[in-house]
């Protein structure tokens, strides 16, 4: 089963998830960024704490 098909069997049950990033000193939602700075966020590298 491809991940398409589990998605589309669990639409239903899934939420809107709210992401927040630190800007300049305190937590903003990225929703709310303008087109530059979402494209910005995209393209960040996440690191993972070992």
């Amino acid at each position: 089963m491809s991940k398409t098909e589990i998605l589309e069997l669990l639409k239903d049950k899934r939420q809107k998830c709210t992401v927040y990033t630190r800007v300049m000193g305190y937590h903003r939602p990225v929703e709310s960024f303008n087109v530059g700075k979402t494209g910005e966020h995209k393209q960040r590298k996440q690191f993972a704490l070992l």
